[in-house]
């Protein structure tokens, strides 16, 4: 089966961090920009930021500049996300998204290929 599977949220206080993980199960991650989205109930997906190909990391949002980090492992199969300095805003449903542009990421969602089913992420006190 195809899919993307998120991992890493939980429960964390304020100015605290998380690393969230997107494994690829069933193809290749190699081939893919993976763009990081949340949602919060109510609310449409947003795009929080993304990396490509080539590993470079586009598209962040302000909200988070200078706070979030996305990595990839290719040999691992996996896209990582790390949060620092969360704050209570940044709670939210967050999901890996993989597009098949390979120098951008389109902030559409149709335009991405496979989606996982999300991970909770809760920064209170």
């Amino acid at each position: 089966q195809l899919q993307l599977v998120e991992s890493g949220g939980g429960l964390v206080q304020p100015g605290g961090s998380l690393r969230l993980s997107c494994v690829a199960s069933g193809f290749s991650l190699e081939g893919y920009s993976v763009g990081w989205f949340r949602q919060v109930p109510g609310k449409e997906r947003q795009g929080v930021t993304c990396i490509t190909i080539s590993g470079d990391m586009r598209e962040t949002a302000n909200s988070v500049k200078g706070r979030f980090t996305v990595s990839r492992d290719n040999a691992k199969n996996t896209v990582y996300l790390q949060m620092n300095n969360l704050n209570p805003e940044d709670t939210a449903l967050y999901y890996c998204g993989a597009t098949t542009y390979a120098s951008m990421c389109p902030w559409s969602l149709y335009d991405y290929a496979y989606w996982g089913q999300g991970t909770q992420v809760t920064v209170s006190s």
